[in-house]
């Protein structure tokens, strides 16, 4: 199915009958990466999956895109649809997109769930800025150079020896939209979130940290954390049966 949003055609796929439930996946991923999870849910509930814009099958945008943009992209959702109250579980820039969209009231869920969630600005050690710093100068000298020859080159290598994996695969505007959201803290918001939220995290993430996990359930009023021990970004898929065994116990009173 397709939905317009902002201009945008949006892919998405609706599974199962009953209370609405949003996925939304993380960077530079598609709504597979979530169907593990809708095909646990929509016995009970009626799923929606979705591309987030940028990704899957929906269009790329035309523009950089910043938090806001992505929180106003999922109330649209809601709203074109007519989905009322839903529960929203996100993963990573997913978690990120409804902690901004919840946060400024702009959607109002029934419940939350973050899986190994973006959204807290990490602290820098002096090194990093060094880096980047040289990158920077770096780059803005080479772009005054044709790009023709050995000068192409050594962009290439430049920007691989600073930009994260994610980064170096996304395409232009998805790069320049990155570098936006990462630099936007989300915690302002996390008291705004009424509604009753759960964490689940994975104690060895090196992506969001487990640390992002302990701020998010401090500052959230109605808060809960599972974490897995020894797993990763996507922790969830990493223990898919436990993990949904925690949703239907989550979700057992919203059928």
């Amino acid at each position: 199915m397709q939905v317009k949003i902002k201009g945008w055609n949006i892919y998405y796929e609706e599974m199962g009958q009953g209370n609405p439930v949003i996925l939304l996946h993380g960077w530079l991923a598609n709504l597979e990466t979530m169907r593990p999870i809708a095909n646990s849910l929509s016995q009970n509930f009626k799923v929606y999956l979705v591309d987030i814009v940028g990704f899957g099958k929906s269009d790329l945008p035309e523009h950089p895109l910043n938090t806001d943009d992505f929180g106003d992209f999922l109330a649209e959702f809601v709203n074109q649809l007519n989905i009322q109250n839903p529960i929203l579980i996100g993963h990573s820039n997913g978690g990120r997109m409804i902690i901004n969209s919840v946060g400024r009231e702009i959607v109002k869920p029934r419940k939350l769930v973050l899986i190994d969630s973006a959204g807290i600005v990490p602290k820098r050690k002096p090194k990093y800025y060094i880096k980047v710093g040289i990158f920077k100068t770096g780059k803005a000298i080479l772009n005054k150079l044709p790009d023709v020859g050995g000068i192409k080159q050594i962009k290439e290598k430049l920007l691989n020896s600073v930009g994260s994996a994610d980064y170096k695969a996304s395409a232009p505007v998805l790069r320049e939209t990155m570098k936006r959201i990462l630099n936007e803290d989300v915690s302002p918001l996390l008291p705004n979130i009424k509604v009753p939220t759960l964490l689940i995290w994975g104690t060895n993430d090196m992506d969001t940290p487990i640390s992002d996990a302990k701020k998010m359930e401090q500052l959230i009023p109605n808060c809960g954390l599972v974490e897995y021990k020894n797993s990763g970004h996507f922790s969830y898929l990493q223990n898919i049966q436990n993990c949904n065994t925690v949703l239907n116990e989550f979700l057992k009173n919203d059928q």
